[in-house]
């Protein structure tokens, strides 16, 4: 008996599927969806935007509605003078890093005397403390 090779061409058995199954497709696009609609409730509100003034911009401090945040300047060029001891220093770019400018641009007194130095309201600012801090640091000699 001699077995002859098969020369049909039905499947032997199941075809193998190509690509991903019906069940996976469903569930990358409902988790996409899901997504979806979980960044579009947590995306914050923008704020509304202005076109810009059409008149020239001053070049004094600009004045602007941000919410004051503190800086961290080291160094003040210009704005320190030499005769202070480092303890006073450190009081005094403490408080001009922690205070707010009063010209109404949203920065510390520090920040604004090194962005708009020809902002007369944070020179006079940064003089009041650091003869503050002088005269903090005479009273407890």
């Amino acid at each position: 008996m001699s077995s002859t090779p098969s020369n049909s061409t039905e499947p032997c058995g199941p075809a193998p599927a190509s690509g991903p199954s019906r069940g996976a497709v469903v569930m990358v696009v409902v988790t996409v969806g899901l997504l979806a609609v979980l960044v579009w409730a947590l995306h914050p509100d923008q704020p509304p935007f202005t076109p810009a003034p059409l008149e020239p911009v001053p070049t004094e401090c600009p004045r602007s509605q941000r919410e004051f945040i503190p800086t961290n300047y080291t160094e003040l060029p210009g704005v320190l003078p030499e005769g202070l001891s480092p303890k006073q220093k450190n009081r005094a770019l403490y408080r001009l890093n922690l205070e707010p400018c009063t010209c109404g641009c949203g920065l510390s007194v520090a920040a604004c005397r090194v962005s708009h130095p020809r902002c007369e309201i944070s020179k006079q600012l940064a003089e009041k403390i650091i003869a503050e801090v002088r005269t903090e640091g005479e009273r407890r000699r």
